[in-house]
């Protein structure tokens, strides 16, 4: 059958798409882009705050379509979502065949030729179809078993990222209950992934042309610790930067709180390894952080930030930020300001706080108007736009070492390309001019020099080999 896939949310959940299409294609299916084409659809989805969901909703209704205007047979849906609200899919959306919940990856073989029936149940979310009518939820179905399903180097996957880089996903769910977050409940306890498996996977992924890995993970900084293995971190960085092939590996989402100096030591040691770190923090107001069950403080933040830069000169930090959670008032948000303003971080996103049922949060009043959210939001990002423009200007001159990611979607005869401090999809890029793209190749290193700047992007041009022993 040919077979065709919406995945939506985050890497995480892309590992498990490509995970399903690997899958897929080894029991002979084909795979295609036109949904109009497909015999079956599936929608991989993400539910982890209402604008999320309502994305796979509209996902969800959208294939629908397909199924009964056009040639697609079976409808199946996955991920987070159908975690999370398995029952209430069922029964809301009936041209749904198979609902197929985070721990349930391999049953996708099977999910291909069953019949779709399974028990009903009323009620889905708070959300609307497009045509704008309610959703409304009259019950609550059981929350299932906590998954406990992690992928090994032996599964079939097929990627969805461009060829020379790959997501690896070193560990699944998380042990932390922070109180914003229904993830735990979704993909269940942190479980690590053992070395060995990871540089399987690494080796054969670099054999197929890959050059940037990205291991990823709920809190990648916590990987080995649920194992017993102290230091297992620290040991995958030193394994991973022998294998043949690779030349960056960066690390995503690492927890304040389990960042040790053995891992800056294995980041400060080996070339390979990126002198990027993704912090998310969330607040930095000590009341807000204690309200959501971050075990963080800022006097910690303000510590382990000198201690990394300390350790990685010249790193490049990235965080994330939650404006209008519950209690949130002025002056923790005017505290939040002053610690983006004196940190002087490298990436900045800022999300307003969504109200999750199934959370420790939504127990709380969601007291904060969201015209303020959104305003807190726009003047932190004010904020962080100066900054980083400010600082962009005075790279101008620098020569800088570039990953050619493909053409420019601005004009053919500029490339888009990234530094070592920017991850694809989330960070800004630099385009490549005053070059001859048929020259270059996607997945390309090359030395370049940065020539202006355009408020968070830069704009470089090639550096000529001649003059690089200049």
């Amino acid at each position: 059958m040919k077979i065709g896939m919406v995945s939506l949310g985050c890497p995480k959940n892309l590992v498990d798409s490509e995970v399903m299409l690997g899958l897929a294609q080894g029991e002979g299916h084909q795979l295609t882009r036109d949904a109009a084409d497909a015999d079956v659809l599936i929608v991989n989805t993400c539910a982890f705050i209402d604008k999320a969901k309502q994305e796979s909703i509209d996902a969800i209704l959208e294939m629908a379509e397909h199924k009964k205007n056009g040639a697609c047979r079976r409808l199946i849906v996955t991920g987070c979502m159908a975690e999370r609200y398995r029952e209430e899919l069922r029964a809301e959306i009936p041209e749904i065949d198979v609902v197929l919940g985070t721990g349930e990856v391999p049953a996708i073989v099977n999910a291909l030729q069953a019949s779709g029936s399974g028990p009903q149940a009323s009620g889905l979310i708070q959300l609307r179809r497009s045509n704008g009518e309610a959703i409304q939820p009259d019950a609550r179905s059981p929350q299932p078993e906590a998954p406990t399903y992690l992928y090994g180097a032996d599964t079939p996957r097929l990627l969805a990222t461009p060829r020379h880089y790959a997501y690896v996903k070193i560990a699944e769910g998380c042990d932390y209950r922070c109180a914003f977050c229904i993830i735990p409940k979704l993909r269940g306890d942190y479980r690590s992934r053992s070395v060995e498996s990871i540089v399987q996977e690494a080796t054969s992924l670099a054999a197929r042309g890959v050059k940037e890995l990205l291991l990823i993970s709920q809190d990648t900084s916590f990987y080995g610790i649920d194992r017993g293995e102290r230091g297992g971190l620290a040991r995958l960085l030193r394994e991973l930067n022998r294998v043949d092939g690779l030349e960056w590996i960066r690390m995503l989402y690492l927890y304040p709180t389990t960042i040790t100096d053995e891992v800056l030591d294995a980041m400060a040691e080996c070339e390979k390894v990126c002198k990027y770190i993704d912090l998310p923090l969330q607040h930095a107001a000590d009341p807000v952080l204690k309200r959501m069950k971050r075990p963080g403080t800022r006097a910690g933040y303000d510590k382990l930030l000198e201690r990394i830069r300390t350790r990685l000169p010249g790193v490049t930090l990235r965080t994330t930020f939650i404006v209008g959670f519950p209690g949130e008032t002025a002056d923790d948000f005017a505290q939040l300001e002053h610690f983006v303003e004196t940190t002087r971080f490298d990436h900045v996103g800022v999300f307003t706080y969504s109200h999750e049922e199934g959370t420790t949060a939504h127990s709380m009043v969601d007291d904060v108007p969201a015209v303020l959210k959104k305003q807190r939001q726009a003047k932190l990002m004010r904020l962080q736009k100066k900054i980083v423009a400010g600082r962009q200007r005075e790279r101008v001159g620098e020569r800088v070492r570039i990953l050619i990611d493909g053409p420019s979607t601005d004009h053919e005869l500029v490339l888009r390309a990234r530094l070592e401090g920017q991850a694809p999809d989330i960070d800004p890029v630099v385009y490549l001019t005053d070059c001859d793209p048929s020259e270059l190749n996607t997945g390309q290193f090359l030395t370049a020099e940065i020539v202006s700047s355009r408020e968070y992007d830069l704009v470089a041009r090639p550096v000529p080999v001649e003059a690089l022993t200049t």
